[in-house]
């Protein structure tokens, strides 16, 4: 389950993951460095919260995408026009 929280943990924030999941779940930042050694599992409720901080970024990273279509392709109406 660690591999999980890692790769989760690098795909939303990079390579120095660690503090912001920690910021973000609001817990101390040891206990995701015991969770990700695999000293300690994390609690079940975790995978959810992981679950609706990659939603968030999808739905983010989804408008940004949109945004950056209408950008790329001068002339055609855009959104936020």
């Amino acid at each position: 389950m660690s591999r999980l929280l890692i790769e989760t943990g690098e795909a939303l924030y990079g390579p120095q993951w660690q503090s912001p999941l920690s910021r973000d779940l609001g817990c101390n930042v040891r206990t995701i460095q015991r969770w990700a050694a695999g000293v300690n599992d994390p609690p079940d409720g975790i995978w959810m919260d992981l679950l609706r901080l990659s939603q968030e970024r999808a739905m983010t990273l989804d408008a940004l995408a949109d945004r950056l279509k209408c950008e790329a392709a001068p002339g055609e109406k855009r959104a936020d026009d």
